[in-house]
């Protein structure tokens, strides 16, 4: 690496990344992703874009995030596992299906029990408004861990 490069790391993995894959990454995904991470996150069956781009924006803004966490019971979408938080991003389907509006209810309930808040973020709020959604999320995630630490 030439010293005048400015070093970049994957936001999915945090390998190091050269500028050309760096510049790469930015034109086609809009975030800084390694080649194996831009490769499995776009080839990837069970995550929706929209979750993909949530997850990514808020690791750019420093959040602890795991995507596609599976927590015993069921896979979240979004993990936050410091602030005891969930993040499930839901297309129409959540909203206008009788049985996935309540299987996402015993969702909900399940991830209360053990101690986790669910936050429910349609797809269509990341589609048209990703970067206040992220901004947003991230000071409740911070306002949420400091209520944590006092309780604890």
């Amino acid at each position: 690496m030439k010293h005048y490069e400015k070093m970049h790391s994957c936001l999915h993995c945090n390998c190091h990344i050269d500028e050309k894959v760096y510049k790469f990454s930015i034109a086609s995904f809009g975030f800084q992703l390694c080649f194996i991470c831009q490769h499995s996150l776009k080839s990837t069956n069970k995550t929706t874009l929209e979750a993909i781009e949530l997850y990514l924006s808020l690791k750019k803004r420093g959040v602890p995030a795991e995507l596609e966490k599976f927590d015993g019971y069921k896979t979240i979408d979004i993990a936050v596992v410091g602030a005891r938080v969930n993040i499930e991003v839901d297309g129409l389907h959540h909203n206008s299906n009788y049985k996935q509006a309540f299987s996402d209810l015993k969702r909900t309930c399940h991830s209360f029990q053990e101690g986790y808040f669910t936050l429910r973020i349609p797809n269509s709020l990341i589609r048209e408004n990703l970067d206040d959604t992220a901004d947003y999320i991230t000071e409740f995630l911070n306002l949420n861990k400091s209520k944590i630490r006092k309780v604890s």
